[in-house]
């Protein structure tokens, strides 16, 4: 799973996807999630999108929000 096929018709333009899939990578790497199949990637994915709507561009910011997010 890649978080670009979830962000096709969200209305980010290129630098906001961008960002969200370099936040998206670099949680990945610290979760050590190898398996795109994984739910937790979806979960991940769909978190990120959540922070992009609401304007994070930067993604150490996104990355850090969304693993606060996760981790509960």
């Amino acid at each position: 799973m890649s978080i670009y096929a979830l962000l096709q018709n969200q209305g980010f333009d290129p630098e906001h996807c961008q960002a969200m899939g370099v936040a998206f990578e670099e949680i990945l790497q610290e979760l050590e999630l190898k398996d795109r199949s994984n739910p937790l990637c979806t979960l991940v994915a769909q978190t990120l999108i959540e922070l992009g709507q609401h304007g994070i561009r930067d993604p150490e910011r996104l990355q850090d929000l969304a693993l606060a997010a996760i981790r509960f």
